[in-house]
């Protein structure tokens, strides 16, 4: 990336910027330290962002993660190898054991006790 100010640019869009660049998959705390470095970050801004980053890079739709906690643009990578069926992941199983949760110790606190 040139030496432009990054001040006002977003972290998720210096993001999708540096792995287009790279051309391959980034480990995330190599793109967060090179976000850090082009923004100059002090320590408390960087405590107070990290999380922040790293949520929005995972809802933010252009990257993905391709496992080992490293990024890159879902452009590059086939629909049938990115996209997740959620039917996969919610299967019927998992509702039968949230029934069989034992609630009668929960307290309500809409009673007029």
């Amino acid at each position: 990336m040139d030496n432009k100010d990054y001040s006002q640019e977003s972290t998720i869009d210096m993001a999708y910027e540096i792995i287009k660049e790279e051309q391959h998959p980034v480990e995330f705390y190599d793109l967060w330290n090179r976000i850090v470095e082009l923004k100059g970050f002090t320590q408390e801004q960087i405590d107070e962002n990290e999380s922040v980053f790293y949520t929005n890079i995972t809802l933010d739709g252009r990257v993905i993660n391709v496992g080992d906690n490293r990024w890159d643009l879902r452009e590059r990578h086939k629909f049938e190898d990115v996209n997740i069926d959620m039917n996969d992941v919610y299967s019927d199983d998992d509702s039968a054991e949230e029934d069989d949760v034992d609630d009668s110790s929960i307290e309500d606190s809409y009673s007029d006790d």
